[in-house]
């Protein structure tokens, strides 16, 4: 995920808000065009979207952020498939970074999945063939 700084938007002024308003209402439809090609958008980005548009029709300002997936330390063992204890051993090492929300512990769900992947990396670089049998002896 890239850091990208929140951004704000002025609220519309009362004749673009009105039309917009009235486009919105009774319907939750969003479809997006990029460069001439519709996308329908899935039903939690497209209700974000109407969110968005209802509070600029609205006479809102508005500001987009985003949000990076925290886990809990009990979801992040879970899915790194470790023990929660092995985590937070993980954690106070900085071997996996760790975000403090008072006492509580959270964890970029983007860094248990980058830990993941180097475990495997390391795992298959340092998987050695086996070596080759020893010849037998000749019985002549």
């Amino acid at each position: 995920m890239t850091a990208r700084p929140p951004r704000s938007t002025a609220a519309l002024p009362p004749e673009q808000a009105g039309p917009l308003r009235r486009a919105l209402s009774g319907s939750a439809d969003v479809t997006v065009f990029v460069d001439g090609t519709a996308h329908r958008l899935p039903s939690d980005a497209r209700a974000a979207v109407v969110d968005l548009l209802a509070r600029l029709s609205d006479g809102d300002a508005v500001q987009v952020t985003s949000v990076a997936e925290l886990l809990t330390t009990s979801q992040a063992a879970e899915l790194a498939g470790i023990s929660h204890s092995y985590l937070r051993k993980l954690t106070d090492a900085g071997t996996l970074p760790v975000e403090y929300r008072g006492s509580h512990r959270r964890i970029r769900r983007a860094d248990v999945e980058d830990w993941l992947r180097s475990q495997l990396r390391r795992q298959s670089s340092s998987a050695e063939p086996a070596p080759a049998p020893s010849p037998l002896p000749d019985p002549s």
